[in-house]
Protein backbone atom coordinates (compact mmCIF):
# COMPACT_ATOMS: atom_id res chain seq x y z
CA UNK A 1 0.00 0.00 0.00
CA UNK A 2 1.48 3.25 -0.70
CA UNK A 3 1.53 6.54 1.44
CA UNK A 4 -1.48 8.14 0.53
CA UNK A 5 -4.02 6.02 -1.01
CA UNK A 6 -6.04 6.31 1.55
CA UNK A 7 -9.55 5.05 -0.28
CA UNK A 8 -8.00 1.54 0.07
CA UNK A 9 -6.98 1.46 3.38
CA UNK A 10 -7.95 -0.62 6.19
CA UNK A 11 -9.08 1.61 9.17
CA UNK A 12 -8.82 0.17 12.31
CA UNK A 13 -11.11 1.81 15.55
CA UNK A 14 -9.01 1.29 18.41
CA UNK A 15 -11.68 2.64 21.01
CA UNK A 16 -14.98 0.80 20.08
CA UNK A 17 -17.32 -0.39 22.95
CA UNK A 18 -19.71 -3.56 24.10
CA UNK A 19 -22.44 -2.57 26.42
CA UNK A 20 -23.37 -5.09 28.34
CA UNK A 21 -26.50 -6.93 29.14
CA UNK A 22 -27.70 -9.59 31.41
CA UNK A 23 -26.03 -12.21 29.25
CA UNK A 24 -22.97 -11.01 29.75
CA UNK A 25 -23.36 -12.66 33.34
CA UNK A 26 -24.72 -16.23 31.76
CA UNK A 27 -21.02 -17.76 32.38
CA UNK A 28 -21.58 -17.71 36.50
CA UNK A 29 -20.83 -20.31 37.74
CA UNK A 30 -22.09 -22.38 41.15
CA UNK A 31 -22.39 -20.40 44.03
CA UNK A 32 -20.87 -16.99 42.02
CA UNK A 33 -24.71 -16.66 40.81
CA UNK A 34 -25.53 -15.14 43.71
CA UNK A 35 -23.09 -12.07 42.57
CA UNK A 36 -25.57 -11.75 39.63
CA UNK A 37 -25.61 -7.82 38.55
CA UNK A 38 -29.48 -7.23 38.14
CA UNK A 39 -30.65 -3.89 36.25
CA UNK A 40 -32.71 -1.06 38.06
CA UNK A 41 -34.41 2.12 37.51
CA UNK A 42 -34.09 3.81 40.44
CA UNK A 43 -35.35 6.91 38.61
CA UNK A 44 -38.42 5.76 36.84
CA UNK A 45 -38.89 4.18 33.33
CA UNK A 46 -37.64 7.50 31.61
CA UNK A 47 -33.91 7.50 33.20
CA UNK A 48 -31.07 5.45 33.44
CA UNK A 49 -30.52 1.97 34.17
CA UNK A 50 -27.80 1.11 36.81
CA UNK A 51 -26.44 -2.47 38.00
CA UNK A 52 -26.83 -3.35 41.10
CA UNK A 53 -24.58 -5.57 42.09
CA UNK A 54 -23.54 -6.74 46.11
CA UNK A 55 -26.42 -4.66 47.28
CA UNK A 56 -24.89 -1.47 45.62
CA UNK A 57 -25.41 0.60 42.99
CA UNK A 58 -22.53 0.24 40.55
CA UNK A 59 -20.37 0.70 37.69
CA UNK A 60 -21.21 3.02 34.55
CA UNK A 61 -25.01 3.31 33.87
CA UNK A 62 -26.55 1.72 30.88
CA UNK A 63 -27.92 4.54 28.20
CA UNK A 64 -31.61 3.61 27.37
CA UNK A 65 -32.27 5.66 24.37
CA UNK A 66 -34.04 4.80 21.49
CA UNK A 67 -33.24 4.89 17.99
CA UNK A 68 -34.83 8.27 17.48
CA UNK A 69 -32.96 9.46 20.82
CA UNK A 70 -29.90 8.56 19.21
CA UNK A 71 -30.46 10.91 16.12
CA UNK A 72 -31.69 13.45 18.00
CA UNK A 73 -28.54 13.60 19.74
CA UNK A 74 -26.44 13.49 16.58
CA UNK A 75 -28.59 16.31 15.37
CA UNK A 76 -27.68 18.81 18.57
CA UNK A 77 -23.93 17.50 18.81
CA UNK A 78 -23.21 17.79 14.93
CA UNK A 79 -21.21 14.06 15.24
CA UNK A 80 -23.17 10.83 14.34
CA UNK A 81 -23.74 8.59 17.03
CA UNK A 82 -26.23 5.94 15.95
CA UNK A 83 -25.72 2.77 16.51
CA UNK A 84 -28.40 -0.01 15.68
CA UNK A 85 -29.15 -1.41 19.55
CA UNK A 86 -28.40 -5.04 18.63
CA UNK A 87 -25.01 -4.25 17.30
CA UNK A 88 -24.01 -2.01 19.89
CA UNK A 89 -25.00 -4.78 22.87
CA UNK A 90 -23.59 -7.33 20.00
CA UNK A 91 -26.72 -9.14 20.49
CA UNK A 92 -26.47 -9.74 16.54
CA UNK A 93 -22.61 -9.96 15.93
CA UNK A 94 -23.31 -10.23 12.36
CA UNK A 95 -25.19 -6.77 12.64
CA UNK A 96 -21.87 -5.36 14.26
CA UNK A 97 -19.59 -6.32 11.34
CA UNK A 98 -22.41 -5.03 8.95
CA UNK A 99 -22.50 -1.79 10.19
CA UNK A 100 -18.46 -1.99 10.24
CA UNK A 101 -18.96 -2.38 6.34
CA UNK A 102 -21.29 0.36 6.16
CA UNK A 103 -18.73 2.28 8.26
CA UNK A 104 -15.79 1.23 6.26
CA UNK A 105 -14.20 -0.10 9.54
CA UNK A 106 -12.00 -3.37 8.89
CA UNK A 107 -11.20 -3.94 12.67
CA UNK A 108 -12.34 -2.45 15.78
CA UNK A 109 -10.96 -2.87 19.44
CA UNK A 110 -13.69 -3.76 22.08
CA UNK A 111 -13.20 -1.56 25.15
CA UNK A 112 -16.17 -2.85 28.30
CA UNK A 113 -19.08 -0.16 29.16
CA UNK A 114 -19.52 -0.92 32.77
CA UNK A 115 -16.28 -1.45 34.43
CA UNK A 116 -15.17 2.27 33.75
CA UNK A 117 -16.39 2.68 37.38
CA UNK A 118 -15.51 0.16 40.42
CA UNK A 119 -17.77 -2.56 40.26
CA UNK A 120 -17.04 -3.96 43.70
CA UNK A 121 -14.69 -3.51 46.49
CA UNK A 122 -14.40 -7.26 47.19
CA UNK A 123 -12.40 -9.35 45.18
CA UNK A 124 -14.28 -12.57 45.12
CA UNK A 125 -17.08 -10.92 43.28
CA UNK A 126 -14.79 -8.92 41.00
CA UNK A 127 -13.02 -12.44 40.15
CA UNK A 128 -16.18 -13.73 39.34
CA UNK A 129 -17.73 -10.88 37.18
CA UNK A 130 -14.58 -10.52 34.91
CA UNK A 131 -14.49 -14.12 34.21
CA UNK A 132 -18.20 -14.18 33.20
CA UNK A 133 -16.88 -10.56 30.96
CA UNK A 134 -14.33 -12.00 29.67
CA UNK A 135 -15.89 -15.67 28.56
CA UNK A 136 -18.68 -13.92 26.97
CA UNK A 137 -16.61 -10.92 25.06
CA UNK A 138 -14.55 -13.99 23.83
CA UNK A 139 -17.50 -15.92 22.96
CA UNK A 140 -19.01 -12.96 20.61
CA UNK A 141 -15.70 -12.65 18.94
CA UNK A 142 -14.54 -16.19 18.55
CA UNK A 143 -15.89 -16.51 14.84
CA UNK A 144 -14.96 -12.85 13.77
CA UNK A 145 -11.38 -12.13 15.13
CA UNK A 146 -10.15 -10.74 11.57
CA UNK A 147 -12.83 -7.93 12.27
CA UNK A 148 -13.37 -8.10 16.30
CA UNK A 149 -10.52 -8.25 18.83
CA UNK A 150 -10.96 -7.01 22.74
CA UNK A 151 -9.56 -5.97 25.76
CA UNK A 152 -10.09 -8.09 29.07
CA UNK A 153 -11.05 -7.15 32.13
CA UNK A 154 -9.28 -8.45 35.23
CA UNK A 155 -9.91 -8.41 39.05
CA UNK A 156 -6.91 -6.89 39.85
CA UNK A 157 -7.70 -6.74 43.47
CA UNK A 158 -6.62 -10.56 43.01
CA UNK A 159 -2.88 -10.35 40.96
CA UNK A 160 -2.95 -14.56 40.61
CA UNK A 161 -6.52 -13.83 39.70
CA UNK A 162 -5.36 -11.82 36.67
CA UNK A 163 -2.69 -13.56 35.73
CA UNK A 164 -4.99 -16.46 35.43
CA UNK A 165 -7.65 -14.74 33.34
CA UNK A 166 -4.61 -12.55 31.34
CA UNK A 167 -3.19 -16.11 30.01
CA UNK A 168 -6.94 -17.36 29.16
CA UNK A 169 -7.86 -14.16 27.64
CA UNK A 170 -5.06 -13.90 25.02
CA UNK A 171 -5.09 -17.41 24.06
CA UNK A 172 -8.75 -16.22 22.80
CA UNK A 173 -8.53 -12.90 21.22
CA UNK A 174 -7.53 -10.78 23.79
CA UNK A 175 -5.41 -7.98 22.69
CA UNK A 176 -4.83 -5.77 26.07
CA UNK A 177 -5.87 -5.61 29.26
CA UNK A 178 -8.33 -2.87 30.34
CA UNK A 179 -7.02 -0.48 33.65
CA UNK A 180 -8.12 2.87 34.84
CA UNK A 181 -6.55 5.69 35.53
CA UNK A 182 -7.07 5.15 39.23
CA UNK A 183 -7.61 1.93 40.59
CA UNK A 184 -8.99 1.92 43.94
CA UNK A 185 -6.17 3.40 46.12
CA UNK A 186 -3.33 2.48 43.61
CA UNK A 187 -2.09 4.45 40.53
CA UNK A 188 -0.88 2.70 37.76
CA UNK A 189 2.94 2.78 38.56
CA UNK A 190 2.45 1.25 41.65
CA UNK A 191 4.42 -1.84 42.10
CA UNK A 192 1.84 -3.71 42.91
CA UNK A 193 1.00 -4.13 39.21
CA UNK A 194 4.36 -5.29 38.24
CA UNK A 195 3.63 -9.36 37.94
CA UNK A 196 0.50 -8.01 35.17
CA UNK A 197 2.97 -5.58 33.38
CA UNK A 198 6.06 -8.08 33.26
CA UNK A 199 3.04 -11.25 31.78
CA UNK A 200 1.37 -8.38 29.28
CA UNK A 201 4.76 -7.34 28.27
CA UNK A 202 5.86 -11.45 27.17
CA UNK A 203 2.34 -12.00 25.96
CA UNK A 204 2.55 -9.28 23.55
CA UNK A 205 -0.63 -7.57 24.40
CA UNK A 206 -0.79 -3.68 25.69
CA UNK A 207 -2.49 -1.80 28.34
CA UNK A 208 -5.84 0.00 27.92
CA UNK A 209 -6.15 3.25 30.10
CA UNK A 210 -9.52 4.43 29.16
CA UNK A 211 -11.12 7.46 30.84
CA UNK A 212 -12.36 6.31 34.11
CA UNK A 213 -12.01 5.71 37.51
CA UNK A 214 -11.91 3.02 40.25
CA UNK A 215 -11.89 5.12 43.09
CA UNK A 216 -15.81 5.71 44.36
CA UNK A 217 -14.82 8.21 46.87
CA UNK A 218 -12.68 10.36 44.67
CA UNK A 219 -15.31 10.11 42.01
CA UNK A 220 -17.66 11.54 44.90
CA UNK A 221 -15.98 14.25 45.65
CA UNK A 222 -15.15 14.89 42.11
CA UNK A 223 -19.07 14.89 41.47
CA UNK A 224 -20.06 17.47 43.81
CA UNK A 225 -21.92 20.36 41.84
CA UNK A 226 -20.31 19.50 38.72
CA UNK A 227 -22.39 16.85 36.50
CA UNK A 228 -20.06 15.56 34.13
CA UNK A 229 -16.79 13.24 33.73
CA UNK A 230 -14.20 16.00 32.82
CA UNK A 231 -12.02 15.96 36.73
CA UNK A 232 -12.88 12.61 37.94
CA UNK A 233 -12.17 10.88 34.25
CA UNK A 234 -10.55 12.82 31.62
CA UNK A 235 -8.05 14.60 33.71
CA UNK A 236 -7.15 11.01 35.86
CA UNK A 237 -6.32 9.91 32.59
CA UNK A 238 -3.90 12.40 32.02
CA UNK A 239 -2.32 12.40 35.10
CA UNK A 240 -1.79 8.77 34.52
CA UNK A 241 0.58 9.02 31.81
CA UNK A 242 2.02 11.96 33.14
CA UNK A 243 3.13 9.66 36.07
CA UNK A 244 3.75 6.70 34.24
CA UNK A 245 6.26 8.41 31.87
CA UNK A 246 8.28 10.29 35.34
CA UNK A 247 8.67 6.43 37.24
CA UNK A 248 10.04 3.87 36.84
CA UNK A 249 7.92 2.00 34.67
CA UNK A 250 9.02 2.69 30.75
CA UNK A 251 12.70 1.20 32.16
CA UNK A 252 11.81 -1.76 34.14
CA UNK A 253 9.18 -3.07 31.46
CA UNK A 254 10.56 -1.13 28.03
CA UNK A 255 8.44 -3.44 25.78
CA UNK A 256 5.24 -2.42 27.43
CA UNK A 257 2.56 -0.67 25.28
CA UNK A 258 -0.13 1.68 26.94
CA UNK A 259 -3.32 3.15 24.96
CA UNK A 260 -4.41 6.00 26.73
CA UNK A 261 -8.28 6.12 25.20
CA UNK A 262 -11.43 8.61 25.18
CA UNK A 263 -9.49 11.93 26.39
CA UNK A 264 -8.43 13.43 22.90
CA UNK A 265 -4.57 14.27 22.39
CA UNK A 266 -5.01 18.10 22.95
CA UNK A 267 -3.78 16.99 26.69
CA UNK A 268 0.00 16.18 24.75
CA UNK A 269 1.47 19.29 24.25
CA UNK A 270 0.98 20.61 27.73
CA UNK A 271 1.93 17.05 29.30
CA UNK A 272 5.40 17.03 27.21
CA UNK A 273 5.96 21.12 28.32
CA UNK A 274 5.43 19.89 31.69
CA UNK A 275 7.74 16.73 32.07
CA UNK A 276 10.88 19.00 29.72
CA UNK A 277 11.13 21.00 33.17
CA UNK A 278 10.76 18.37 35.58
CA UNK A 279 12.73 15.64 34.19
CA UNK A 280 16.24 16.89 34.38
CA UNK A 281 16.03 17.39 38.09
CA UNK A 282 14.16 13.75 38.06
CA UNK A 283 16.46 11.94 35.37
CA UNK A 284 19.17 13.81 35.10
CA UNK A 285 18.95 14.44 31.60
CA UNK A 286 17.03 16.52 29.00
CA UNK A 287 13.57 14.84 28.22
CA UNK A 288 13.57 12.92 25.20
CA UNK A 289 10.95 14.66 22.60
CA UNK A 290 10.07 11.01 21.21
CA UNK A 291 9.42 10.25 25.15
CA UNK A 292 6.08 9.02 23.71
CA UNK A 293 7.21 6.78 20.90
CA UNK A 294 10.46 5.86 22.26
CA UNK A 295 8.22 4.10 25.55
CA UNK A 296 5.07 3.21 23.83
CA UNK A 297 2.64 5.42 24.97
CA UNK A 298 -0.17 5.51 22.22
CA UNK A 299 -3.51 8.07 22.54
CA UNK A 300 -6.57 8.41 20.94
CA UNK A 301 -6.90 11.34 19.08
CA UNK A 302 -10.49 13.28 18.03
CA UNK A 303 -11.35 14.85 14.72
CA UNK A 304 -11.51 18.34 15.97
CA UNK A 305 -8.14 18.13 17.69
CA UNK A 306 -5.45 20.72 16.51
CA UNK A 307 -3.43 17.44 15.17
CA UNK A 308 -0.77 19.50 12.71
CA UNK A 309 0.30 21.06 17.08
CA UNK A 310 -0.38 18.00 18.53
CA UNK A 311 1.80 15.85 16.20
CA UNK A 312 5.03 18.49 16.62
CA UNK A 313 4.98 17.13 20.28
CA UNK A 314 3.70 13.43 20.08
CA UNK A 315 5.69 12.79 16.67
CA UNK A 316 3.93 10.70 13.73
CA UNK A 317 4.15 6.97 15.75
CA UNK A 318 1.41 7.64 18.83
CA UNK A 319 -1.71 8.97 17.46
CA UNK A 320 -4.36 6.39 16.70
CA UNK A 321 -8.31 6.78 17.03
CA UNK A 322 -11.51 5.38 18.01
CA UNK A 323 -15.32 5.98 17.82
CA UNK A 324 -16.77 5.48 20.88
CA UNK A 325 -19.06 3.06 19.30
CA UNK A 326 -21.90 2.16 21.13
CA UNK A 327 -22.03 5.22 23.70
CA UNK A 328 -23.35 8.86 23.36
CA UNK A 329 -21.13 11.25 24.82
CA UNK A 330 -18.80 13.71 23.77
CA UNK A 331 -16.41 11.57 22.82
CA UNK A 332 -18.31 9.30 20.36
CA UNK A 333 -18.39 10.01 16.39
CA UNK A 334 -19.31 6.66 14.88
CA UNK A 335 -18.23 8.12 10.96
CA UNK A 336 -14.79 9.48 13.10
CA UNK A 337 -12.11 7.08 10.84
CA UNK A 338 -13.50 8.62 8.28
CA UNK A 339 -14.05 12.29 8.70
CA UNK A 340 -10.19 12.64 10.24
CA UNK A 341 -9.47 12.20 6.27
CA UNK A 342 -10.61 15.91 6.20
CA UNK A 343 -8.92 17.50 8.83
CA UNK A 344 -6.40 20.37 7.49
CA UNK A 345 -3.51 19.50 9.38
CA UNK A 346 -3.00 15.62 8.63
CA UNK A 347 -1.32 14.88 5.79
CA UNK A 348 -1.82 11.76 4.13
CA UNK A 349 1.47 10.06 5.74
CA UNK A 350 0.04 11.05 8.64
CA UNK A 351 -3.76 10.25 8.08
CA UNK A 352 -2.88 6.55 7.19
CA UNK A 353 -0.17 6.05 10.28
CA UNK A 354 -3.42 7.11 12.58
CA UNK A 355 -5.71 4.73 10.75
CA UNK A 356 -3.65 1.56 9.85
CA UNK A 357 -0.32 1.66 10.86
CA UNK A 358 0.26 2.71 14.69
CA UNK A 359 -2.80 0.99 15.76
CA UNK A 360 -1.08 -2.68 13.97
CA UNK A 361 1.96 -1.52 16.26
CA UNK A 362 -0.66 -1.16 19.40
CA UNK A 363 -2.65 -3.80 19.50
CA UNK A 364 0.16 -6.30 17.63
CA UNK A 365 -2.05 -7.02 14.77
Amino acid sequence: MQDGDSSKMPLIDSDAHVVETDHTWAYLQGSDHRYRPQLVRPGGEDLAEYWLIDGKLRGLARQVVTAAGFDELSRRSGRNMSTPQEAREMEDVSARVAHMDELGVSLQVLYPTIFIQQVTDRAEVEVALCRSYNQWVASLCANYLDRLRWICVLPLLSMNDSLEQLEWSRQRGAVGVFMRPIEGARLLHDPYFYPLYDAVSRGNMAIGVHVGNANPQEIDLLAQRNNNGFWRFRLALIGACHSLLMSEVPTQFPSLRFHFAEAASQWIPYVVKDLERRWPGRKGSEFPRDALARFHMFVSCETDDDLAHVVEYSGEDTLVIGTDYGHNDQSTEIDALVKLRDNGGLTDRQYWRIVDQNPRALWAL
